[in-house]
This record gives C-alpha cells, structure tokens and sequence, in this order.
C-alpha cells in the first residue's frame, strides 16, 4: 500500500495499525503462545484456545478441593478432557508457564513445580491448542516436539488414537488396551498392596481367527462407536455402541476412567458444560475391585451402589466419606488365640483371575472357615455356593466385598471374639445390575 501524498509517515501508521490488527486477531482465535507466556488462577487470566474456542485451557476449581485449581484442556461450556499433571492441584498464586527453555510445567504459589512436559533444551519454540483438543508444543518450523494426546490424563477424546503403551489413571485405578489381545484392562494398585486386574475384555475373538495384535488402538469414533484398529486387521473391531449411537449434533463424545474406577463413554453437547453417561465397561459397579475401599462392603440401594461395613467389628476409616474403607476396632494381634470367624451370608470377597493374594481350594464351606481360622495371614474366606465346591482365602493386606441376595456365596471374616453381625440385608438391596457391559 502506498503512503497518502503529503503524508509521508501515514503508510508507516497504517503499517502498524495492521500489525496491531492481526495480533489482537490472532490473540482472540487461537494464536500460537510463544516462550514465555502463563497462566494463572486468576480471575482476570485469560486462557488459550484453539482456533475457533472448541477448547480452551485454562484453570478450574479442583473437582477434590475446591480452593485448589487445576490447568486443564476443557471443551465448549467446560467439560474437562486433560489436565497438567493429571490433575494436580494448585493454590491460587500457582501458574502454568511455557518457559524460555521450552520447558510447559506446572508450578504451585510456593514456586515448586508439579508437572512438567519435560522439554527443555528440544527447540520448543511455541505451544498452540488445536480444535481437536490436542495441546501441541512446536519447534520453530512447526514440528511437533510434544503432545498432550501423546499424554492422556484420564480421558480420550474423538479422533484421539489411544495406543497400547498408553495408561488412563485416576486415583489407584488404570486404563489400558493389551497390546497382544486388544482387549480393555482396568486395574487396581495401591501402594503397599499386589495390583488387581478386575476387567480383561475386548472385542469377539472369533472376528480374529487369534490373531496376535501389532499395535492396537482404542478410538472413540464420531458417531458413538468404541473400536480398536491394528495394522494386523481388516477392518475395525467394534468393542462398544454407545447408546445415543448414531445421532448427529454439535456435541463431543470421549471416553474416561471415572475415580469410582470405572471406564465409561459420555457425550457432550456444545457449551452445555455437562456430559451424558452412554456406556459402562463394568455394569456391575460393586465389581469394581476397592470401590469401597479396604475391609468395606459393596451394596445396593435399589439401583444405586452403598458402601457399608463388613460387621459391627468394625467401622469407617472416614465418617464422611463411606468409600474410605473399614477398619478393625479392635486389631487381631490385640486379641491373639481369641480369634473367631463371623459368618455374612450371600457375600463374596472379590477375586479375580491372576490375582496372587489369595489361596484356592476344592472343599466344604465349614473347612473353609476352618482354613482361615487356623491360617494366621488368611483375613477372610469365602465359599461358593454353585456347586464348584471353590473355596477362597484372603491373605492380602487389602480386602474388597460384594454383598447381594442374588450371589450364591458364603463369606468368612476373621474378628475378635464376639463377632457382631450388622442388620440384615433389606429386599432393597436384593437386586443388582449385570456384570458386563462389553461386548465378546
């Protein structure tokens, strides 16, 4: 453009007016946030969006301790789908810095760093929010050095590929997809306890003719399909609909393990800021292995899941909080040679396949509360009532326990003497959902 006659800086003006422009522009549709830039807890902070505000990050209030904050991706209306560090917590002088190393982390008001993309010193030159959701950090010819779909928290949104290699984790419970078989595994694993597969299903195998999988990937398709694709199949192997499949709309579908610790497809519809439940991998939510924490007792409240305890020898760790688990009030190395076995009717202490802390025998129910009572590391017992003839013992450190009307079990549960039974159980609790919710 050439500059007005008479006027020979108007051109130089015009120049800057239109750099000025495009900046501000850039700045309000998702413009690349070069070395240096921050976020913070603030009220008046800004955020980064993508190119068209599908998503943004930004701080939230801490889902656990609504003083605290969390830097995570949240899409249209405020439905999460990543967090910095998955989901640490930040007082309200913390920030999220892309540092001049090139270093994105997560600093608390204190100045200490909780999480960090540790890219410091590999050419970061910018950090960019794409409309898929995917948080990018760029050298300066565009490459990308990391990425936050490389990273997944506890969520995997549309056209996100989740590969074998990958974990989902939200408290002590894991998501993962096996790399031979494809299937879906969830586990528990605390510390100090053995770990616990309670879910190891996929797709029908009878589609694969035992086909050993390459890299298998879980992918959340638009229309509402849970599938898993490799390189050693023809096609994609559908593992779940969910149950709005097929309908159309502004709305975002993702995938998530859930703190409860199950793995469940939800919708979203643009700028609602809430998600619909479409699908469970475990129907049965007292098959959730801990889901109520050490020595509690899973049950229903017509169709909602309760967590009790074992017997009136015990009590909650936590008043508020009935999934904190159970604990002895009085120690079984405080009442040595008077130990008892107290008898729960229609119970099972959960175990599952590969699971190392439990002993298996083929014997009767009295010799299996016989077993325990004699066995100083066996906690509990439990026999089958289906004709199997399968007995259980519990030498783990960590107990977790079904109770319905509809289970053919017997449980045993080590205690000082006098064991004090709870109530019975009411006919509300007499019913329960199925137990799988996968396909296969």
């Amino acid at each position: 453009m050439r500059p007005l006659r008479g006027d020979p800086g108007a051109g130089a003006d015009l120049a800057i007016l239109c750099c000025c422009f495009l900046l501000l522009s850039f700045l309000s549709h998702g413009a690349d946030m070069p070395l240096g830039s921050s976020l913070s807890p603030a009220a008046n902070s800004t955020s980064w969006s993508s190119p068209n505000s599908t998503y943004s990050l930004r701080f939230v209030p801490s889902p656990t301790s609504p003083s605290l904050f969390v830097a995570a991706v949240t899409y249209a209306g405020g439905v999460p789908v990543w967090s910095a560090g998955a989901g640490a917590a930040v007082d309200s002088r913390g920030s999220l810095r892309l540092s001049s190393s090139g270093d994105l982390h997560l600093v608390n008001g204190s100045g200490a760093v909780l999480w960090s993309s540790g890219t410091a010193g590999r050419g970061v030159a910018a950090a960019s929010l794409h409309e898929s959701g995917n948080l990018v950090l760029n050298n300066s010819r565009g490459r990308v050095v990391w990425q936050s779909f490389h990273h997944p928290t506890d969520t995997v949104v549309m056209s996100q590929s989740f590969t074998s290699g990958m974990n989902l984790t939200s408290g002590p419970y894991v998501f993962a997809v096996d790399r031979a078989t494809g299937n879906l595994t969830l586990n528990w694993a605390s510390a100090g306890a053995a770990p616990v597969t309670y879910l190891s299903k996929g797709y029908n195998y009878t589609f694969t003719a035992n086909t050993t999988l390459s890299s298998p990937k879980l992918t959340m398709q638009t229309n509402g399909i849970v599938s898993i694709t490799d390189g050693s199949l023809d096609s994609p192997i559908i593992v779940a609909y969910s149950s709005n499949y097929g309908e159309s709309g502004d709305m975002l579908r993702f995938l998530r393990l859930d703190s409860d610790g199950n793995f469940r497809a939800y919708s979203a519809a643009h700028g609602s800021g809430t998600a619909t439940e479409q699908w469970s991998a475990v129907a049965d939510q007292c098959q959730v292995f801990g889901y109520c924490g050490n020595m509690g007792m899973c049950s229903y409240n017509r169709t909602s899941p309760v967590c009790g305890c074992p017997s009136r020898n015990f009590e909650l760790v936590d008043a508020s909080n009935p999934r904190s688990g159970c604990k002895r009030k009085t120690e079984l190395q405080n009442c040595p040679g008077n130990s008892t076995m107290l008898q729960i009717d229609n119970t099972q202490f959960l175990t599952y396949p590969l699971e190392i802390a439990i002993e298996q025998f083929y014997i009767g129910i009295t010799a299996c509360r016989l077993n325990c009572l004699a066995g100083s590391s066996c906690v509990g017992a439990t026999a089958l009532s289906d004709g199997s003839g399968l007995c259980w013992l519990k030498v783990s450190n960590f107990v977790s326990a079904y109770q319905s009307a509809s289970l053919p079990s017997t449980s045993f549960v080590k205690v000082c003497f006098p064991g004090v039974p709870n109530p019975p159980v009411s006919a509300t609790n007499a019913s329960s959902p199925g137990t799988s919710g996968l396909h296969g």
